[in-house]
């Protein structure tokens, strides 16, 4: 009798694509390839990478790693852009497993074994497990902090962990190629969040997007404060972009950012030209700043440090929320 793997793959063991778009990754596509290639799998593996127009050695690399490994494929991506290469690789795989990786990430050596099992086991079309950042700098620490904190990003579980389960989307990602097509990839007019509106097609669609904690992804943050700041600011930007395209997909977790930098702002400034009483919504921001610090940081530097990280997280990505453009949305179908 076939095992529930062999009903759906043709395989206990089926040939997996791992796609991974690149740009400006000079420090870490070594690592996050060698991470792939020392996965213990029994089956098949193929790596493409969507080069796209890096500034730093990030190609040189590339094209390094796939003249001595025959497994690593390259295509071109001209834009950059990260929707686009995903879309490349795609359509240059094969593979009934699509397993997507990030140049700056690196996966545990039972990283694909563990997404098979568990597409295999919940039926699921997309799974995903936690975004484990860790940082190699002081600064990069304590993002990395606050990252895996909910008082730094809030409750989402791909940062902090949590029970298995359904859920709305994930980090990365590892899917049924036929899922994929049915939908016809990634929707390229996203220049950021376009995994949060791939899951939300695939749920619409009927399949089902499942975080399961066991799969941990290493992932290198912002070693700058303006790197971070703007790297939350499109954050913001696109989410909004994300609720234009698809209504009801904002909670008060997508809100609280925007809230809170519109409150800090009023309070200050009626605080100023009005009375002192003003003042208080942002005294109260400031001593959850604190708390926050405190109860996050692991040292005296860091507790430091996060008193910028924080508010910088929170605020930029308000700001990308409230001034995101609607000619930024992509228009309905």
């Amino acid at each position: 009798m076939a095992t529930p793997t062999q009903e759906l793959f043709g395989s206990p063991h089926p040939p997996i694509s791992v796609i991974l778009p690149v740009l400006n990754e000079e420090s870490h596509l070594q690592g996050a390839v060698s991470s792939i290639l020392a996965q213990k799998y029994l089956g098949s593996i193929e790596i493409i990478l969507a080069l796209g127009p890096s500034r730093d050695r990030t190609n040189e690399i590339a094209q390094q790693i796939s003249q001595h490994e025959s497994r690593v494929r390259l295509v071109e991506n001209p834009t950059g852009r990260t929707a686009v290469g995903l879309n490349l690789a795609l359509r240059a795989s094969r593979n009934p497993v699509v397993v997507r990786v990030d140049g700056h990430a690196q996966i545990p050596d039972n990283y694909l074994a563990l997404v098979v099992e568990i597409l295999n086991t919940t039926g699921a079309v997309n799974v995903g497990g936690v975004m484990a950042a860790i940082g190699k700098t002081r600064f990069e620490k304590a993002v990395a902090a606050a990252m895996r904190s909910p008082l730094g990003v809030g409750a989402s579980r791909f940062h902090t962990g949590g029970i298995a389960g359904a859920v709305d989307t994930v980090y990365l990602g590892a899917f049924r190629r036929g899922a994929l097509v049915a939908i016809d990839g990634f929707d390229e007019r996203f220049i950021r969040a376009q995994d949060w509106e791939l899951n939300f097609r695939l749920r619409k669609n009927g399949g089902l997007v499942y975080f399961d904690p066991r799969l941990h992804v290493t992932y290198r943050p912002r070693s700058t404060l303006k790197a971070l700041a703007k790297q939350y600011f499109e954050y913001g930007r696109w989410r909004r972009v994300v609720s234009r395209r698809h209504s009801g997909t904002i909670n008060f977790r997508y809100l609280a950012p925007p809230t809170a930098l519109i409150g800090v702002t009023l309070s200050l400034i009626f605080g100023s030209l009005i009375a002192p009483v003003f003042y208080l919504p942002s005294g109260i921001y400031f001593v959850f700043l604190l708390l926050a610090s405190l109860k996050i940081a692991s040292s005296p530097i860091e507790f430091l440090t996060l008193l910028l990280v924080i508010p910088t997280m929170h605020f930029a990505w308000g700001a990308g929320f409230i001034t995101s453009s609607k000619t930024l949305a992509p228009s309905e179908d």
